[in-house]
């Protein structure tokens, strides 16, 4: 497992022991989170607070396309969800997502892949921000459904807790991570809403939609 120091704060983070800002830098605020989270999970090892298949965060996108998957979106995300609801798997299983390298993973976020699942809604093209246009495929009710229920499902498979450090937008990573993303702007809008809003005020509203699957089956309380 390669884990970069931005990944051990975003972990600690999500395990309720935050660093400060994620700055990417091993400083003493770090050191005590690190010190924190080894401490209530009775471990001795950095690794140990990671699960053992190496995933630990979920990146949630739309991939900006029309009605219809086509190779390139199953490409670069571990799994599509369509405008039926229905969900295609990516040429990449989560997985691989691991031990990430070009072409042998999902390149789904900048220079931030590695452990990283991919999960995508199918909508979006032609959309513009300001003035706001959803385009000529809307996210729909039915995806955001089923992108929640499968979050809540690699959730609780890889011990990921649902946070803003841990599972999160596109447009959430720069300014959660300090990730540069290029002004990637999925998820800032959802059915219902008017307009875009800020990016980790919607997410805040997915994240609840996540959670509200995970209490259906589970009473972990780690979530």
């Amino acid at each position: 497992m390669t884990l970069t120091i931005t990944d051990i704060q975003a972990r600690c983070a999500a395990l309720g022991h935050p660093p400060g800002t994620i700055d990417g830098i091993m400083g003493p605020k770090t050191r005590k989170s690190i010190a924190a989270a080894l401490k209530e999970r009775d471990a001795s090892h950095i690794s140990d607070l990671f699960h053992s298949s190496g995933l630990h965060r979920i990146h949630l996108h739309w991939t900006g396309g029309g009605a219809g998957i086509i190779d390139l979106e199953l490409m670069h995300y571990n799994e599509v969800i369509d405008h039926e609801g229905k969900v295609h798997s990516g040429k990449y299983p989560v997985t691989m997502q691991a031990a990430y390298a070009v072409g042998k993973a999902a390149s789904h976020t900048l220079n931030a892949n590695s452990g990283a699942i991919g999960l995508a809604i199918d909508c979006m093209a032609d959309a513009i921000e300001q003035p706001f246009s959803a385009g000529s495929a809307p996210m729909t009710t039915s995806q955001l459904k089923v992108l929640t229920e499968r979050a809540a499902y690699y959730c609780e498979m890889f011990d990921i807790p649902v946070t803003r450090y841990s599972v999160l937008s596109h447009a959430e990573i720069q300014r959660i991570l300090g990730i540069n993303q290029k002004r990637k702007w999925d998820i800032c809008w959802i059915p219902g809403m008017q307009a875009p809003d800020d990016p980790i005020l919607v997410g805040d509203k997915i994240r609840e939609m996540i959670l509200e699957k995970l209490k259906l089956k589970t009473h972990s309380s780690i979530y």
